[in-house]
């Protein structure tokens, strides 16, 4: 195989697995909550800051750590104070919150940060190619792919696993039967909601030192997060897996052949999918939203 074609292979795997680590959060709080959040994209960008921020201050290790908390720690607090008034009224007061708070937060940034990209230099131990017999790749970028490969694992541990896991997995799907088993949802929904928050955090921070960091850079990855979980289909973990790569291909191959249609080439892939199966590749049937 061509080299170059290798090396647009593995970038879209790369690209793919950020898009897998935004959708997966976009997934488990509509499937938890029943809200459709627009501002992930937002969040995907104040990621990139808060690592920006730590990351100078702390260094990038601590901050790949802390940073995700940090932005989790802020959706929970959001979830609490505002978010949680919006779930027994209108569904559509909850979307155009989230779409105005998108708004708000890429102004916020903007105001705070200025509108010029800000460039985030990778670690220095991270910094270079690693050679795979011929085939050379960025270091950072491997460090990127397993980096999401072990978060992505984690989570399907903790969903699948843990005593917890099951109890969002069962709210998800008929809450009413969980809350008649005496378990209060209003704590795991924060929770969810947080984790979420924390998947956008944990992908800006990864994004920054491949792209400068401005305001305005979850519009599109966020936009994608979405087509990811429309593809892949609402309730299955490894849909979102599967489609989020597929995606990542998608635009990294039409990026060789033609470089136009890169970004709107996963649009008619979504048009496609869901002319054919409008649940999904791997879509579950839940009655919560039938």
């Amino acid at each position: 195989m061509d080299l170059s074609i290798l090396g647009h292979l593995a970038n879209g795997v790369d690209l793919g697995l950020r898009y897998v680590a935004l959708a997966l959060g976009l997934s488990i709080i509509f499937g938890m909550i029943g809200l459709v959040n627009f501002a992930h994209g937002a969040v995907y960008a104040v990621g990139a800051y808060v690592a920006m921020i730590v990351t100078n201050q702390l260094g990038f290790w601590p901050g790949l750590i802390i940073s995700p908390i940090v932005v989790g720690l802020l959706g929970m607090i959001l979830e609490t104070t505002i978010l949680r008034r919006f779930y027994k009224g209108i569904p559509e007061l909850g979307l155009l919150f989230t779409f105005g708070l998108a708004l708000f937060t890429e102004q916020a940034l903007r105001w705070i940060f200025g509108s010029s990209p800000i460039p985030v230099q990778a670690p220095p131990d991270l910094a270079g190619p690693l050679a795979f017999g011929t085939f050379i790749y960025s270091k950072y970028r491997f460090f990127t792919v397993v980096a999401t490969i072990l978060v992505i694992a984690g989570l399907w541990w903790f969903l699948e696993k843990t005593p917890y896991g099951r109890v969002i997995r069962a709210g998800s799907r008929d809450p009413e039967m969980v809350r008649m088993l005496g378990i209060n949802l209003s704590p795991v929904m924060t929770v969810v909601f947080g984790l979420g928050i924390a998947l956008a955090g944990f992908a800006g921070l990864l994004a920054a030192p491949l792209s400068q960091v401005e305001p305005a850079m979850g519009n599109a990855v966020g936009t994608a997060a979405f087509v990811v979980v429309v593809i892949g289909g609402l309730g299955s973990f490894w849909g979102v897996v599967i489609s989020g790569i597929i995606v990542g291909q998608v635009i990294s191959l039409t990026r060789i052949f033609w470089p136009q249609m890169a970004e709107a080439s996963i649009y008619f892939l979504m048009l496609l999918v869901l002319l054919m199966r409008p649940r999904g590749l791997f879509g579950e049937r839940w009655e919560r939203f039938e």
